[in-house]
């Protein structure tokens, strides 16, 4: 699992709760500790090494309960980050986010509850009683850019600020094939049908702990119809009339934007 290790204090430790990962603020710059600067706020024996970043090492581990962050130090929505560090350093913090959740979850057997150990080499735990090898579970999603012509179809979330609209994204349920999500999920939300899919790409998404799969759809019929409960609202775009606000550079949603764009009705990458 490559779980419980003793870091180099030089390296890189992100302290996580939730969702929410210990930062540093230098002027207006972000900016994640040193181990040895946050040894204190960790869950003894809690440090998983994420992976080497630019020739230094990143690690991981829970805020340990009762804790106190001292001053300097913000804990705050690993989301909030977006734009504030380097794409490569938020993708690590995603990678913390899920992990923490992983073995902060699993750290007894759901079957005896016994309490399971680490699997050497590998991101997993193990059952002493034999009852299984657990693994990070992700949940697949499915996100779609709908096209029309020289128009695309983005949605504005209930919980996006004001201005901001994105593609249609939702999760794959049981039974369901990728292709399925996306025609059910683009129905469900905006009221409209589509008929050719074709892939784009596709990125590991902390928030869920996800992997997000991009497809492009053509519209077939139907008029907009937003599900209020997910949607607030829904609009054709073109180059020529934008939405105020997008999704942050680093995401998926804000790629497939840009390549329909830059390529008009192209639906390749």
């Amino acid at each position: 699992m490559l779980a419980g290790m003793t870091p180099d204090p030089d390296a890189i430790g992100l302290i996580v709760r939730g969702l929410e990962v210990l930062f540093e603020v230098r002027g207006d710059a972000v900016a994640f500790p040193r181990c040895a600067d946050v040894l204190a706020l960790a869950e003894p024996d809690g440090w998983i090494q994420l992976g080497a970043l630019d020739g230094r090492w990143w690690f991981a581990a829970p805020l340990a309960e009762g804790a106190v962050v001292p001053a300097g130090f913000s804990l705050g929505s690993a989301r909030a980050l977006f734009d504030r560090v380097p794409d490569a350093a938020f993708a690590l913090a995603g990678r913390a986010l899920a992990l923490v959740e992983f073995v902060t979850m699993h750290r007894h057997c759901g079957r005896c509850g016994a309490p399971t150990e680490t699997v050497p080499g590998e991101r997993a735990r193990r059952c002493p009683a034999g009852h299984g090898t657990f693994h990070p579970r992700i949940a697949p999603a499915a996100i779609v850019l709908v096209v029309r012509d020289d128009e695309m179809l983005l949605a504005r979330n209930v919980l996006f600020p004001p201005g901001r609209f994105s593609a249609v994204a939702g999760f794959v349920e049981v039974g369901e094939s990728l292709e399925d999500t996306a025609r059910r999920e683009v129905l469900e939300e905006v009221g409209v049908e589509v008929g050719e899919l074709t892939y784009f790409d596709s990125q590991p998404w902390p928030f869920g702990r996800s992997l997000m799969v991009g497809f492009v759809g053509r519209w077939t019929a139907g008029d907009i119809r937003v599900d209020s409960a997910e949607i607030a609202e829904a609009q054709w775009f073109s180059a020529r009339r934008m939405p105020a606000a997008l999704p942050p550079a680093i995401s998926i949603a804000r790629r497939m934007i840009q390549a329909f764009l830059s390529r008009g009705q192209g639906l390749t990458r």
